[in-house]
């Protein structure tokens, strides 16, 4: 019983695969240290949240164009080179960082121009990073690998920010970038001890054009395209981060510049998932994935509903509700992190190895472009309403129109592997 319900962790027997995941336990959190830093220096320099607010456009559009781009890449070159390549990217873009922040220089320009460079390498990275896990594990394993990936993701994710914020006043921003340099080479020596990983039928040629057949062939993939379809719905209609601030501020009564409310409500997602990530031993007992990703995802938006509605009860007991939000918020987390280790898992094993690169890069983009969308309409949404019901009536849409998706691609739902006894 106990094994079931601990994390799985027989794809660490893979020694390829343990060296990448012991060595991203460290590059995790100096990589966090650098997503603090970056906004933090920014309005340092400036004193400007627009400033600030130009991170997102300089992240998200390199992100996009060389995550499809990049995708294409992994299906032509061998995995093994392009993460080497990739990986002292972003060590030497980390290295400029510290040099830029060491040597004193104020300007805002390049900083962001560095952030997009560094997006740039990461969004080539991650979809080659996963692309290859399929030759290095057996299939019945890739849920417990993706679950074991997404666990330190999401702890780095908590851990990063907590300790840059308590380093910035301590020892400044170029220690932190220092700091990431040095945790890179723990990747880099890893990817190094890689075996060499060419693409198995490899045709495509990188550019615009393999891009197009990627999507091409998605589109004849109904199961896949709705591994895609089902998160898009989950994080545009669910993902009610856009109104942590006020919703902390208005419903939960904390200080419009922040507080304890504002920072559990931001954790509350990320720290279920890391729970959910420990407690994941039964996802690699789930033949029926698709039914298992339609089920974490009603979850979500349940989760969703349950936290807009104790937001609204809130000014009638506002510590116990705070309590009930960041209880389902958790809850969401956890359900998240079942959902997209199924459908990572259904990506890299359904898909054929010369395309499974460029999936993996239209993957990345749909996880990045999701929740962005998710903040317009959030904002917006709660301009209107409020932002409690917003996020209540988010939830609401999550559940209906996970159910009419299902009920429309029934191919989905029936998808199962055959686990290995």
């Amino acid at each position: 019983m106990e094994r079931r319900l601990l994390a799985d962790t027989r794809p660490l027997a893979n020694p390829h695969f343990k060296r990448l995941w012991r060595a991203n336990i460290v590059t995790v959190i100096g990589a966090q240290l650098t997503v603090v830093a970056v906004p933090a220096q920014i309005y340092a320099m400036t004193g400007s949240s627009a400033y600030v607010g130009l991170t997102g456009v300089f992240g998200l559009v390199p992100l996009v164009v060389f995550g499809l781009w990049g995708g294409a890449l992994a299906d032509v070159f061998d995995r093994r080179t392009l993460l080497m390549v990739t990986t002292t990217g972003l060590i030497v873009t980390s290295a400029c960082f510290w040099l830029q922040a060491a040597s004193g220089l104020e300007n805002v320009w390049l900083l962001l121009c560095l952030f997009a460079v560094q997006q740039a390498f990461f969004a080539v990275n991650q979809p080659t990073r996963s692309a290859l896990l399929p030759r290095l594990l057996d299939k019945e394993l890739l849920p417990a690998a993706n679950s074991l990936n997404m666990t330190v993701m999401q702890a780095g994710g908590i851990a990063g920010p907590l300790v840059g914020g308590a380093l910035i006043p301590l020892i400044g921003f170029s220690w932190l970038y220092l700091l990431d340099t040095i945790t890179l080479f723990a990747t880099l020596s890893a990817v190094v001890r890689l075996p060499a990983l060419p693409v198995m039928g490899a045709t495509a040629v990188p550019g615009l054009s393999a891009v197009v057949d990627g999507f091409r062939y998605l589109r004849t993939q109904p199961v896949l395209m709705m591994s895609f379809g089902v998160d898009m719905i989950a994080m545009v209609f669910g993902m009610p981060r856009a109104l942590f601030p006020e919703m902390a501020h208005v419903d939960f009564g904390g200080p419009s510049e922040g507080g304890l409310a504002f920072a559990l409500l931001f954790a509350a997602i990320p720290a279920g998932a890391v729970v959910g990530g420990v407690l994941s031993g039964w996802v690699s007992h789930v033949e029926r994935q698709g039914f298992a990703v339609i089920v974490s995802i009603i979850v979500w938006g349940l989760a969703m509903v349950g936290f807009g509605v104790s937001a609204m009860l809130a000014p009638s007991a506002p510590t116990v509700m705070l309590v009930l939000a960041v209880v389902m918020l958790a809850i969401g987390g956890g359900a998240d992190m079942a959902s997209a280790a199924f459908r990572m898992s259904m990506l890299q094993a359904a898909a054929d190895d010369s395309v499974r690169g460029r999936l993996q890069g239209i993957f990345i983009v749909v996880v990045a472009g999701g929740p962005r969308i998710a903040d317009v309409a959030h904002g917006a949404t709660a301009a209107a309403t409020g932002a409690a019901v917003a996020a209540a009536g988010g939830g609401v849409l999550v559940v209906v129109f996970t159910v009419l998706a299902a009920l429309l691609v029934p191919a989905f739902v029936r998808y199962r592997i055959t686990r290995v006894a």
